[in-house]
């Protein structure tokens, strides 16, 4: 989509140019004479000779010659609008000013997005089958004649500036979040949806329904509205008689919206579509991938579908990129748990690992940790399942089990391609284990998650994976356990009464405290009093007493024993300490560290 006003056009064979030339900008008249465009503003009193010859002095500054218009409206000696209503002029087209109220949504949609975008064009009105188009370019013919030909209509096409045909768009296409659900549902006929159930013969009319425009448009809404709120997972429920969608936006779900539950199958089949899936398999669960761009950014989606009783569910794990990486202090780490994990991950050799339940933030942690570790001198790499997001200056490797190009395959190979750091998104086998075992003792760094309650837990787990005892303690660096808690909303944030029980329950873990906090509930946090989250923390760090009852086989119960002769903060205090500071509530953080 064009950024900007652009008052001529160079280089493209076919176009009608407005071009500059060694002094100033001229156009084609429709007489086939030629006049500055300088001069039609002097002409039109929109201009001094003064601002002119300022104008062409600058006009070649800053690197590159920039097009007169341009140079003028930087100035603010004119508008855009004046500038193009001269240019329209010059040219025989009428000039409009574009707004959100003059565009028709539906005679949008009778050219391609990807053509409204890429060339800035705005669809107005139809009329006896003549389409008015507003343009920002309006000597460009060869675009005259390829939204003729994409529309198949007459076209008469106005001269419009630039940023209002552009914040027209932003107004009506389907990514901008503008969808109101009643009006995608007016759009639907009951014939659309009379599709007989697992016909195979039907699969071509289920294919059709699918790409209508009023389901293209709701699952379209859904993805894009589930971005924006920051959801982790967008759930498609059938249920008896209805059909509900929901959002898991910080850790907890909620009810988005409840579509008519004749669209499930078209909507279940739109997706399938979108993410490569059979469309006729509703017998089995299948898995797909879709990769988009919202707002500017890569987003990809991973999408799980599974029979049930009432239909297919459908669950749609977002991966957006820009969550996935984020500045290791801005974790929630303490200042001195932060200076100790800097010190583990710095270590030349033996294992780290990251433990939690499945969506704790363990990948995005190990992300944090590579993103400050990456340099020219070290070679870093990664095996994971999925890769969630890309970091420049790491090798970064994808397993496909279908392939065999399992975790255990990846890292053998991986040993010979001279590693300094490795990233193993799980242990989660035993030969994995004896892998990542070998490699932690033969001089490389290896980090890696597995799923355990908390951190001393870890070590026994490697200990069932088959790793002996005695290598455990010679490989593990360290241990950090984690969670996420949700943060109390900051815009209505108060302080509450602590009941003697609560008081009681929390100066056990960490002593006297003043008071603690809540969200009242507000619109900015959908009235649930929480916005965001935040990491609970417990680094375990085997000190030689550890290590000596680890290299023993120590059990999880004498291993806690002496655990607790030593200085430890585990989960539940770091989470407390966190309530009492105000960032989060002592509900979140019992309900996240039960066992």
């Amino acid at each position: 989509m064009n950024k900007g006003p652009r008052f001529g056009t160079r280089g493209r064979k076919g176009y009608v140019m407005i071009q500059a030339s060694a002094a100033t900008d001229r156009c084609s008249l429709r007489d086939g004479t030629k006049m500055q465009l300088g001069e039609m503003l002097l002409d039109r009193g929109l201009l001094t000779e003064e601002q002119l010859k300022e104008a062409l002095a600058g006009q070649g500054q800053g690197g590159h010659r920039k097009l007169l218009g341009e140079v003028l409206v930087e100035m603010g000696y004119v508008t855009e609008d004046q500038v193009l209503s001269v240019l329209a002029e010059a040219y025989g087209v009428p000039y409009a000013k574009v707004s959100p109220k003059l565009a028709d949504p539906k005679v949008i949609e009778s050219l391609p997005r990807e053509f409204l975008e890429t060339h800035g064009v705005l669809p107005l009105f139809l009329v006896r089958g003549r389409l008015t188009v507003a343009v920002a370019e309006p000597a460009n013919l060869y675009l005259v004649e390829e939204i003729t030909r994409l529309s198949n209509y007459d076209v008469q096409i106005v001269a419009s500036a630039a940023t209002d045909i552009q914040n027209t768009l932003r107004q009506y296409l389907p990514d901008a979040n503008v969808f109101v659900i009643d009006d995608i549902y007016q759009e639907l006929n009951d014939d659309d949806f009379a599709v007989v159930e697992r016909q195979i013969t039907e699969l071509s009319k289920l294919e059709e329904v699918a790409g209508h425009s009023p389901v293209v448009k709701l699952v379209n809404f859904l993805i894009y509205s589930a971005v924006q709120e920051g959801a982790s997972d967008i759930h498609i429920e059938p249920e008896n008689g209805r059909l509900r969608v929901r959002y898991r936006v910080d850790g907890r779900l909620y009810q988005k919206i409840s579509p008519p539950p004749a669209m499930q199958m078209a909507i279940v089949s739109r997706i399938k579509i979108m993410s490569g899936m059979d469309i006729s398999e509703r017998r089995l669960p299948q898995d797909g991938d879709i990769h988009v761009m919202l707002d500017g950014r890569p987003v990809d989606l991973r999408v799980s579908t599974m029979p049930g009783k009432n239909g297919e569910k459908v669950v749609v794990r977002i991966i957006d990129s820009s969550n996935v990486i984020v500045n290791v202090e801005k974790l929630g780490f303490t200042a001195e748990m932060l200076k100790t994990w800097r010190g583990i991950v710095s270590q030349p050799n033996g294992v780290v690992l990251v433990t939690g339940p499945t969506g704790s933030g363990k990948s995005t942690t190990l992300y944090s940790a590579m993103v400050e570790l990456n340099s020219e001198e070290i070679n870093i790499s990664t095996v994971e399942d999925p890769v969630e997001a890309g970091i420049a200056g790491i090798n970064q490797f994808q397993v496909n089990e279908k392939a065999g190009f399992t975790f255990a395959t990846a890292l053998r190979s991986l040993l010979r391609q001279d590693p300094d750091v490795i990233m193993v998104g799980e242990i989660r086998d035993s030969e994995t284990a004896r892998i990542v075992t070998q490699a932690a003792l033969t001089g490389h760094l290896v980090m890696s998650t597995l799923h355990t309650n908390d951190a001393p837990s870890a070590v026994t787990r490697l200990i069932n994976l088959g790793v002996e005892p005695y290598l455990v303690a010679a490989i593990v660096r360290g241990v950090l356990a984690q969670r996420l808690v949700r943060k109390i909303c900051v815009h209505c944030k108060e302080p509450i009464e602590v009941d003697a029980i609560t008081r009681k329950a929390v100066e056990q873990s960490i002593g006297k405290f003043d008071t603690l906090y809540h969200g009242a509930g507000c619109t900015k946090c959908r009235s649930t009093g929480y916005s965001g989250r935040v990491g609970i923390f417990e680094l375990f760090i085997p000190s030689e007493h550890v290590l000596e009852a680890i290299g023993k086989g120590a059990n999880l119960h004498e291993l806690r024993a002496v655990l607790s002769k030593v200085k430890y903060v585990n989960l539940r205090q770091d989470g407390l300490r966190k309530a009492v500071e105000g960032l989060t509530t002592v509900e979140e953080v019992f309900f996240s560290t039960a066992l």
